[in-house]
Formats: C-alpha cells, sequence, structure tokens
C-alpha cells in the first residue's frame, strides 16, 4: 500500500489530507496557522501536528508513516533562507516534496495542466502557468501586498473605525462592531496593532463581509474596492497568457458575487482543491484525484 500526504499551511490554518494510491482518502486533520512569518519552527511543529493527527485517523503506525510520501504547499516558502531552514529540520516520512500554497491550489484546480489560480484567503497572490513557464502575480506579503483580501478587509475596517472613534467620519453599524472588541477605546486597538498578524487582521473579514451585504455603506466601499482589486488580478492574469483561471481561498465564494459579471464570467471552476494540488505534488496520479467541485 502506498500512502501519500498533502499539506496546505496558510495563513489561517495549516490542513493535511492523507490518501491511498487510489486517491481514497484515509484521515484529514487541521491546525493553526502556518504561514512562515510565524517561524519556520513553529510551521514545522504545526505541519507535524496535523500530520501526525491525519496519520492516526488512518490508523497508520511508525513503520507506515515512514513510508509516506508527502507534498507541502507552504505560505511563504520563497522567503529567503525558509527552504534551507525547514530541510534542517525533517520530516519522518519517505520524500517530502515543498511548493509555494499558489502552486498547489493551481495544481489542483487544473489537474497539473497549464491554467491560473488566484488564491484570495488571509492574503492573495496568483500561480500562473501558460507556455511552459510558471509565474506568480503578487503575494508579496500584508501589509504592502494582498490586495483583496481578507488580512485588507480587515485593516481597511480598523482604520474606518479608528477614524470614526476620532469623529473623522461617521461612524457605522461596522465601526461600532469593530470597536466594540476593545471597549471602544482607541489605546487598545493600537495596542493590539503592534503585534497583529495578518489572520488576526483577516478574522473581520467575515463581519466586513456581512455589514456589506446588509448595506453598510462603509462597509460595501470597503468590499467592492477589494473587488476592484481582484478584477485587476484577473485582468492581468489573461494579459500575461492564462487561457483559464479559477478562484480559491476562504474569502473567493463570498467575493465573487461583487465582481462585475463580464469579470466572473471569464472565471472556471476547479477540478480539485489545493489539498488534492499538495497530493499531486507528493506523486499521487492525477488519474487518482477525484474531482471535489
Amino acid at each position: 500500500m502506498a500512502y501519500f500526504l498533502g499539506i496546505d499551511a496558510g495563513g489561517s490554518h495549516c490542513r493535511g489530507r492523507l490518501a491511498d494510491e487510489s486517491g481514497r482518502i484515509l484521515g484529514e486533520a487541521e491546525g493553526g496557522p502556518a504561514n512562515t512569518r510565524v517561524g519556520v519552527d513553529l510551521v514545522h511543529a504545526r505541519i507535524s501536528e496535523v500530520a501526525g493527527a491525519a496519520a492516526a485517523e488512518a490508523g497508520l503506525d511508525e513503520a507506515a508513516t515512514a513510508t509516506i510520501r508527502a507534498g507541502m504547499g507552504i505560505a511563504g516558502i520563497g522567503r529567503t533562507g525558509v527552504r534551507e531552514a525547514l530541510a534542517e529540520l525533517p520530516f519522518p516520512f519517505a520524500t517530502t516534496e515543498y511548493a509555494t500554497d499558489a502552486a498547489i491550489a493551481n495544481l489542483g484546480a487544473h489537474l497539473g495542466h497549464d491554467g491560473a489560480t488566484l488564491i484570495i484567503g488571509t492574503g492573495s497572490v496568483a500561480m500562473v502557468s501558460a507556455g511552459g513557464r510558471s509565474f506568480t502575480i503578487g503575494g508579496y506579503g500584508f501589509p504592502i501586498s494582498d490586495e483583496g483580501s481578507g488580512a485588507a478587509l480587515g485593516l481597511s475596517a480598523v482604520r474606518h473605525a479608528l477614524r470614526a472613534l476620532d469623529g473623522r467620519t461617521e461612524p457605522t453599524a461596522l465601526s461600532r462592531a469593530i470597536t466594540a472588541d476593545f471597549a471602544h477605546d482607541t489605546a487598545q486597538v493600537v495596542a493590539w496593532m503592534d503585534a497583529a498578524s495578518p489572520a488576526e487582521y483577516a478574522a473581520f473579514a467575515p463581519l466586513v463581509m456581512d455589514y456589506a451585504e446588509n448595506g453598510d455603506t462603509i462597509a460595501r466601499s470597503i468590499v467592492e474596492d477589494a473587488a476592484s482589486h481582484i478584477e485587476r488580478f484577473i485582468e492581468t492574469i489573461f494579459a500575461r497568457g492564462a487561457e483559464r483561471c479559477a478562484l480559491a481561498g476562504g474569502l473567493s465564494r463570498r467575493i465573487r458575487p461583487w465582481l462585475r459579471a463580464r469579470t466572473s464570467e471569464q472565471l472556471i471552476a476547479p477540478q480539485a482543491d489545493p489539498l488534492d494540488g499538495a497530493l499531486l505534488l507528493a506523486g499521487l496520479p492525477a488519474s487518482a484525484v477525484p474531482t471535489r467541485r
């Protein structure tokens, strides 16, 4: 029996899926944030925890675990020195292949064929495979990048909330909901900001979407701005040679209705998800991956 492990380590959570050579799922698990910004040691620990839980669900002992072929898509793995640092903290598997979280999303979306995937989650990044080339667009990290992402929505909401507390803009239901977490005290918001992670900003994104869908004027303006960034992403993806594009990431379904019809109509449904892409990276044949639209 051959075993394949797929890992999707992102800014909000780390997920794992264990499958056999037929593509049958044997175990799945989820843990906390595993973007490399939290530190390589913590990323290694999170992945180990999730992998261990998936193996335990599958009933694999230590000997069977040692035969696993693993594929890991890790947000931020392209940062200088990260791959080398991970090599110093090996996993107990037969083989381990690394890629970015964008790469595994694109592998899953198109089952290894040419295409593009725009991830809209805690951060945002596009992965394009076209004409024998693979490259990313955006994804430089929060706050200088990640336009249209959950973290960007959260940042905009916090900024508006602070301006409303100052009296520089009219408070809305959204601003009051944001500052309620801080007893409507600017000093508490600033203290939180000093250590807040992208995932903590992104935690406000569902709230922003809720209020936007209910007509809050500021929430709507924030989401409309995010949608304009995503539309520009998609325009650039096609301009740079992609023939098809899918969306992925935790925010993608909620933001899509805010895109213009002509943009949304260009998108296709992914054939499989990023965890399946990680299984492909590990070596699972594409023919063994069931579509999970």
